[in-house]
């Protein structure tokens, strides 16, 4: 039988030991540690990516080095028992990257060879779309006379004359496109001169993928000058491009944050630099990189996010990685991107949750990239118009400088924003309809009603519903049954499929698993009703309403009137193409989720209809108002952008709770103090450190058992007050 340690020959003293971290689970005495010891037998260095052998069997897994050395990474052991690293590859990480990954890992409490691994596209790893094809290249100046006792033949001659007057010089190249190039039909003639020796063959490797499409709708304007605000605030951050510091620009929707981040940027190169740039969705990731690309030149532009191709992927990296594209543009997982002499990071619209990846390891990029910018000694940008109270927490006590844009930088106005009561809003349509209002109003008569006038005007509108789907659950009207997931302790939400006889199909928003809807309930035989609109059913009702305005505002759903929802948006085509056809006018209303809220910049955009404001505010989260504030304030910065005049009707229960009625007032600084103020009392973030543990067993009883266990081992520091401990409790979602 295999011993779990091998006996290896005997090694000089001189022998290399590195430390690797596996990308498989295994127990470690110390959690922290930064991985285990092998022998390397040839050079190796941190970052490059090892296969080792592990285990009594010595199965091969794959690992990264993050440490090299000599006998003091043996930590006392025996150095005959340490196995050898069976073959070493490419080096995906640079040594910054593996301190980052490091500590990202420790702050996490996440294995260290799964956290280094996620950085790293698995396209990149499998070399996906890598090609290596034999090229020539003349071994004399083709300039030069020939050797005097070379003899070619005629055809070889006259091929060689040929390609010697080509301008400019196609070398390094293939043999069959040489041919091309002399209008020879065969590379006989390119051949006699490979056997004379004027031609030699080197390998070239390269990553060969389909173009990327980027959106060149908003392209920027290379001669824009900036506004004296945005010239401020360019100066002052390029003023500390030597050191590490942390900036928090905060800057009202259409207040041109962007333009910074693009002069920025170009100040970087200039200094020979380069740059990273963060968007939070892969849908906004086009817009963003086509603006960026359409300044600086898309040849110094690289894409990066989940959205691409595996050959995309391993493309857009590896030209980063070879320095070719010195500049970066991409969603969450494009702070791993394998730039040297990085001279900026920029995080636009910083306060999004989708920065935080809610899978192993559970990092924030956000909170990443300001410490790879503290790794590379450079500034870091966070811009947005509703800053995270973390963010502005920082700002106000001096860990980040502040910096105002409080101007439109086309010189218009903020929109006017109309909240409505939807209690009013609903004696109102009784009234108008001499009918009982629907169970959910979705189309008030003051919003149906600016609708219209926007219709007719020419204008185009954004209607927002954060919840997808045609209604948020089924249940029984009479014994309160519900349908829920087989799978998940949460309701199932309905879908419209028309090809199913019934008209829909109930779906798991976790776990995806779906099934017909029933028609009554299986424990009393009552008819089932739907509770909570999603986007389906508010479209049908937008279709509807238009059906009786004047003939220019009927709208056809799919052409006129576009669903943007995670249905419907399958990838980020559907997304791009969708926008260019909104850009251009041929779709008059969007109707969607929070999709829609960020990033668009339409001219004709003149209203912004918020359906239900309530849909995130009674969640059981602290940060539900932050949320709700931010949604509310950043979808009413879509409208009045150019010079008609915009309006934003936002409909609620709700209309003197702070996060809405501020958010219509624009003004963030009186939510942030007044919020910052109750979680301060209170103790919640950013106040305090809020940590969760989460306990998981395909059995209850066991996870139940290991929550108090951990309760009762923390028992000292509640003792010692270091910490307040709640629970252990169930989770929200018991089961998924």
């Amino acid at each position: 039988m295999d011993s779990l340690f091998h006996t290896e020959p005997d090694r000089p003293a001189s022998t290399t030991f590195v430390r690797v971290a596996v990308q498989r689970r295994v127990e470690i005495r110390d959690p922290a540690s930064d991985g285990l010891t092998y022998a390397a037998n040839e050079t190796v260095d941190v970052g490059q990516l090892v296969t080792v052998p592990l285990g009594r069997g010595n199965t091969a897994v794959e690992g990264i080095v993050v440490a090299t050395g000599g006998a003091e990474l043996l930590d006392g052991f025996d150095p005959k028992k340490v196995k050898s690293i069976r073959k070493a590859s490419g080096r995906p990480l640079t040594p910054e990257l593996v301190q980052l990954g490091i500590w990202i890992a420790r702050y996490t409490m996440s294995p260290l060879g799964m956290t280094l691994s996620s950085m790293v596209p698995s396209a990149v790893k499998q070399e996906t779309g890598r090609r290596t094809e034999i090229r020539l290249v003349p071994t004399i100046n083709p300039a030069d006379p020939l050797p005097e006792d070379l003899k070619l033949t005629p055809s070889a001659r006259s091929a060689w004359d040929r390609l010697k007057a080509l301008d400019p010089s196609p070398f390094p190249t293939t043999a069959r496109h040489l041919a091309d190039l002399i209008e020879s039909r065969t590379v006989a003639p390119i051949n006699r001169l490979l056997r004379a020796g004027l031609l030699e063959e080197s390998s070239h490797t390269s990553v060969r993928a389909r173009d990327l499409e980027t959106d060149t709708i908003f392209d920027a304007d290379t001669d824009l000058t900036l506004t004296d605000e945005q010239s401020g605030v360019v100066e002052h951050i390029g003023g500390t491009f030597d050191s590490f510091a942390q900036h928090l620009l905060f800057g009202i929707t259409g207040s041109g944050k962007t333009e910074v981040y693009l002069s920025l940027i170009q100040r970087v190169l200039d200094r020979g630099q380069t740059a990273l740039m963060l968007v939070p969705e892969i849908a906004l990731t086009p817009q963003t990189a086509g603006r960026v690309q359409s300044r600086l030149g898309a040849d110094r532009v690289a894409v990066l996010h989940s959205g691409l191709t595996a050959a995309q992927r391993n493309a857009a990296w590896s030209r980063v990685a070879e320095g070719t594209c010195p500049v970066v543009v991409g969603a969450r997982s494009a702070v791993f991107a394998p730039l040297t002499n990085l001279g900026l990071i920029v995080v636009d619209e910083e306060h999004d949750s989708s920065y935080k990846q809610d899978r192993l390891p559970r990092y924030n990029a956000r909170d990443v990239a300001i410490k790879r910018a503290q790794l590379n000694t450079c500034p870091v940008v966070l811009g947005s118009a509703t800053p995270s109270l973390e963010s502005w927490a920082n700002a106000q006590s001096g860990r980040s400088t502040l910096h105002k844009l409080i101007r439109r930088a086309t010189g218009g106005r903020l929109p006017a924003v109309h909240i409505v009561d939807l209690f009013q809003e609903r004696q109102r349509w009784a009234r108008l309809h001499d009918a009982r209002p629907p169970a959910e109003l979705l189309l008030g008569p003051t919003l149906e009603a600016e609708l219209e006038r926007t219709l007719e005007a020419g204008g185009q509108a954004l209607l927002l519903l954060n919840r997808r789907g045609l209604a948020g659950y089924v249940g029984c009207p009479k014994c309160a049954w519900a349908l829920m997931c087989n799978h998940c302790a949460v309701r199932m939400v309905i879908h419209r499929f028309e090809s199913i006889p019934q008209g829909g199909y109930v779906r798991c928003h976790h776990c995806s698993a779906e099934q017909i809807l029933p028609k009554v309930c299986p424990d009393c035989q009552t008819k089932l009703r739907t509770f909570g609109a999603g986007t389906q059913r508010a479209e049908e009702v937008v279709l509807r309403s238009t059906q009786n305005m004047p003939e220019s505002c009927r709208l056809v759903a799919g052409e006129t009137l576009v669903r943007v929802d995670a249905d419907t948006m399958r990838t980020g085509r559907d997304y791009f193409e969708t926008l260019a056809r909104f850009a251009k006018g041929h779709i008059r209303i969007l109707l969607g989720t929070q999709m829609i809220a960020k990033g668009l910049d339409v001219a004709n955009v003149r209203l912004v209809g918020v359906l239900s404001a309530d849909t995130a505010l009674n969640l059981p989260d602290f940060r539900a108002g932050e949320r709700t504030f931010q949604l509310v304030s950043q979808v009413a910065g879509r409208a009045g952008r150019a010079q008609h005049a915009g309006t934003v009707i936002v409909q609620t229960y709700e209309p003197e709770t702070p996060a809405i009625a501020l958010a219509a007032a624009h003004n963030y600084e009186r939510f942030a103090t007044d919020e910052l103020a109750m979680r301060r009392a209170v103790g919640l973030p950013p106040a305090r450190r809020l940590v969760r543990i989460i306990c998981r067993d395909k059995d209850l009883n066991s996870a139940r058992r290991a929550a108090e266990s951990i309760a009762r081992a923390a028992g000292d520091l509640v003792e010692s007050k270091l910490i307040r401990l709640s629970g252990p409790m169930p989770c929200p979602i018991e089961r998924i």
